[in-house]
């Protein structure tokens, strides 16, 4: 019998094996005639051969009823190979015809099409279209759709599919049919449908030359009102991405449809982008500051794949990166043009160190272009969006602005209504500019995290800086070659406080690069990788008294907050008395009460590492060392700042329901400084603390004073969770919260609780929301989710084989979290790989989850 690695080696898809396409599908008619529980289409294909060959048509499908195949009319008796149909065409192009029944309502995969409430909705990313018909599912078939859907009136009032809208019909019997058409050839990835009772929050935007688009966002009735935010980020976007890139939209009509059951957050489906509800649905008292600017960046980012992903996509799924990768950039310039430009950076440098530097570290670590998979699903990954991101904004700094608008023109003027690749990308980018940009390609085919180690001497008014860049071996790839990497450094003077001369663009190509420093007058400490120039680790000799003097005086605000990020790990990492810390804390709200600083950055600055990020520092993680570390620097930076903490939460609370970035940051800076009062435990802040859930006119502020309380063991903490619940029952996106702000309490009874939430009527394994709101959840708890006893491994391990029975693509991504076994102690380490033994050793389990527990324990 075959082992299980040998059976995923088996079926691998490699980069190394890509051929095109043996037939090509210039145009696409569907009729579809929609019904809960079985649907059946009919798909008219022409096909044509590519090359000088006499290979057969092969289409994908997968459970599907194959009803009659016909070939230029004709009826042939072709019999599916398990996911594949196979039929020789004797010419070089024909009419394939073919009828298919599907069963949408026990489609729990979510994949295809589906049911979700009284919906039925497709997604195909990215090989969901084999679930509607039989067809080469592959996003290199570029085609040109029409779409006839019918349906039931009453239960089907509205019908939609990608492009433009066309004839309407009214049929016998309550029936009725909508005919629509996708002027511009698209991969069946790209193909949506949706049917069902829905309203819409209607608007229209007037493009740059001058044509009306028809917008509308359709959900519930009773959630149209809560649609707002969405359709002023849209317009936003519309606007942005004009100014910016110079892309004007190319549709009549652009529609989003929300949907509450969804494997991802949203789908840029040409002309009908179908979102998962909590990304559309934000008002003041259900969303938080975090969510309104969730939605405005994922509404820009599926906006933005109009062009970066469905004008010019990708020619297979190694190269996702260049739509993912390019429009998580694009969508960050947006949202920084929106609001804070310094904070947004902030957050995009935390979500890249918590979860792709870590898998950059184990396991699954893979170039941002990777070069094989067995299941495809399990590769939209922190490593091809965020990271992808990060290469894309390299090439911003290397090139400049204008350098760098004009590769993108190139790339849209070269390959417009094309299949492309990285190499297409780069390759524009460098005919632009005169650029050679060819050590750089090395970000999309290795992997890993590089360390820039910087080492000064001085000597007398001279500084020497050497800058040294390495990159670890990863699995598959022992050795690599030396990355291209832009590396923005200063000097600060130790004694003014100021920067000393330009900040410098170093671009690292060598092992090692030498900077001399001429003429300085005092003494200097170094501004690293400021703006995170680049996505690496720097290893630097600072003190303490230096690093708190950065954190004060640096004028990169990404180098300021990483100043003080630093200063807290090193402090962290003893259990010295941590008063470096709190006197920078301090003096960074005295900046903040001084209005030179603004509520924002000074929420962000004074907030400690994580407990995983902290972990992520050290060879082997110590749980609880970890979390008594922090937890004692966090009382006595809540005891010690007690006054000005109080000044910080009286100044900013209560502002009321304003999105505008000053509102915002205060509500920010006024919830962090509750979270410490609490931390300090007086009587007076439990009550400030509840007073503020009572009172609270925004749901930042709420579930703010309920996440300061959850670690409590105290009758506001219990009083707050239970109206919290009663509250806002029924609304899903907001119960969500409910679950995962107690699987993140680091109370001693976490896992109890947990256990307790799965077995709660509102809990479902069934939607992907729910799942990642309290398993997900828990499984990011560091204190409790890594029990010494393993009991949170289990916990783990059960819900994912449960999923995917349901869902494999939810489940795989449970098991990341395992997957990280060898940065644990020996005892944890043999607990999290006994679990994923018993996964991979569990009768039908999914390729999907094979493929990720397998890797796991390599």
């Amino acid at each position: 019998m075959l082992d299980a690695r040998t059976v995923l080696q088996m079926n691998e898809v490699r980069l190394s094996d890509y051929r095109p396409p043996d037939w090509l599908v210039p145009t696409v008619a569907l009729d579809v005639r929609l019904d809960v529980d079985r649907t059946l289409v009919t798909s008219r294909l022409t096909v044509t051969r590519n090359g000088d060959h006499r290979r057969p048509l092969r289409l994908d499908g997968q459970d599907l009823e194959t009803r009659r195949i016909l070939v230029d009319g004709a009826p042939v008796e072709a019999v599916p190979n398990g996911e594949e149909l196979v039929l020789a065409i004797p010419g070089d192009s024909a009419v394939v015809e073919i009828e298919v029944a599907i069963a949408p309502r026990t489609n729990t995969r979510l994949m295809g099409l589906y049911g979700s409430d009284d919906l039925l909705v497709t997604q195909c990313e990215a090989e969901g279209f084999r679930r509607i018909t039989w067809f080469p599912d592959r996003p290199d078939v570029l085609s040109l759709y029409t779409v006839r859907l019918e349906g039931d009136a009453a239960q089907f009032p509205i019908l939609l599919s990608n492009g433009d809208r066309g004839a309407a019909e009214t049929l016998d019997g309550g029936r009725h049919a909508v005919t629509w058409t996708d002027p511009w050839p698209k991969p069946s990835y790209l193909f949506a449908m949706v049917g069902g009772q829905l309203a819409a929050l209607r608007d229209e935007f007037v493009t740059m030359n001058g044509r009306r688009v028809e917008l509308a966002i359709w959900t519930a009735a009773a959630d149209v009102g809560r649609c707002s935010h969405a359709m002023a980020a849209l317009k936003a976007s519309m606007d942005w991405d004009e100014r910016i890139y110079g892309r004007e939209y190319d549709l009549d009509q652009f529609n989003i449809v929300a949907v509450s059951d969804f494997n991802a957050g949203a789908m840029e489906n040409k002309g009908l982008n179908v979102f998962n509800s909590k990304y559309i649905l934000a008002d003041s008292e259900t969303a938080t500051d975090a969510d309104f600017d969730a939605v405005a960046g994922v509404v820009a980012h599926e906006y933005f794949h109009n062009w970066t992903g469905n004008r010019v996509t990708c020619r297979d799924w190694f190269q996702l990166s260049l739509k993912e990768g390019l429009t998580v950039f694009r969508d960050q310039q947006f949202s920084a043009d929106q609001g804070s430009a310094a904070v947004r950076r902030i957050d995009d440098v935390r979500a890249l160190r918590a979860v792709q530097f870590p898998e950059d570290a184990g396991p699954h670590a893979h170039p941002i272009r990777p070069d094989h998979y067995v299941e495809i699903g399990n590769f939209y990954t922190a490593t091809v969006y965020n990271k992808g991101a990060e290469v894309i904004r390299m090439l911003h700094t290397l090139l400049g602005r204008d350098g760098f608008r004009r590769g993108t023109d190139l790339y849209f003027e070269r390959h417009d209504g094309q299949a492309v690749t990285c190499e297409d990308w780069v390759a524009a980018m460098e005919a632009a500019t005169g650029r050679n940009l060819t050590q750089f390609r090395r970000w999309y085919d290795q992997a890993g995290t590089p360390t820039v180690t910087v080492h000064m001497a001085r000597a007398g008014r001279q500084l020497t800086v050497n800058l040294a860049q390495s990159l670890a071996a990863t699995p598959g790839q022992p050795s690599k070659a030396m990355m291209h990497m832009p590396f923005r450094l200063a000097l600060i003077g130790r004694d003014s406080g100021r920067r000393i001369g330009d900040e410098r663009l170093v671009e690292l190509t060598a092992g090692e690069t030498r900077l001399v420093f001429e003429d300085l007058d005092e003494p200097v400490l170094l501004s690293l990788n400021r703006g995170f120039s680049a996505p690496v680790k720097v290893v630097a000799p600072a003190s303490r008294a230096d690093l708190a003097f950065l954190a004060g005086a640096d004028d990169d605000p990404f180098a300021r907050w990483e100043a003080m990020q630093r200063l807290s790990l090193d402090v962290l990492a003893t259990d010295d008395d941590p008063h470096e810390l709190v006197d920078a804390i301090a003096a960074t709200l005295a900046d903040g009460a001084a209005g030179r600083l603004d509520p924002a950055f000074v929420g962000e600055a004074v907030l400690l590492p994580t407990e995983a990020f902290i972990g992520d520092q050290a060879s082997v993680v110590d749980v609880e060392s970890i979390h008594r570390r922090r937890e004692a620097a966090r009382a006595a930076i809540a005891a010690v700042l007690e006054p000005q903490w109080w000044q910080a939460w009286h100044w900013h609370s209560g502002t009321g329901t304003a999105l505008n970035a000053g509102a915002k940051g205060a509500r920010r800076l006024a919830n962090v400084a509750l979270a410490y009062l609490v931390t300090a435990g007086s009587a007076e802040a439990l009550a400030a603390a509840r007073q503020q859930y009572d009172g609270a006119a925004t749901m930042t502020d709420r579930i703010g004073a309920l996440s300061a309380l959850i670690n409590t063991d105290t009758p506001e903490r219990d009083a707050c969770l239970a109206d919290f619940y009663d509250r806002f029952a029924g609304n899903g996106d907001v119960i969500d919260k409910w679950f995962t702000v107690q699987a993140l309490s680091t109370r001693a009874d976490t896992l109890e609780q947990v256990q307790v939430l799965l077995r709660h009527k509102d809990f479902t394994l069934h939607n992907p929301n729910r799942l990642r709101a309290l398993v997900g959840a828990f499984a990011a708890n560091q204190r409790r989710f890594h029990a010494a006893d393993g009991s949170g491994y289990r916990l783990l391990a059960d819900q994912l084989l449960a999923v995917d029975r349901i869902n494999p693509q939810s489940a795989a991504r449970l098991a990341v979290p395992l997957g990280r076994w060898q940065r644990f102690d020996a005892g944890r380490g043999a607990l999290m790989q006994a679990q994923l033994q018993r996964i991979a050793g569990t009768a039908g389990v999914s390729k999907d989850v094979m493929e990720m527990a397998t890797r796991a324990l390599a």
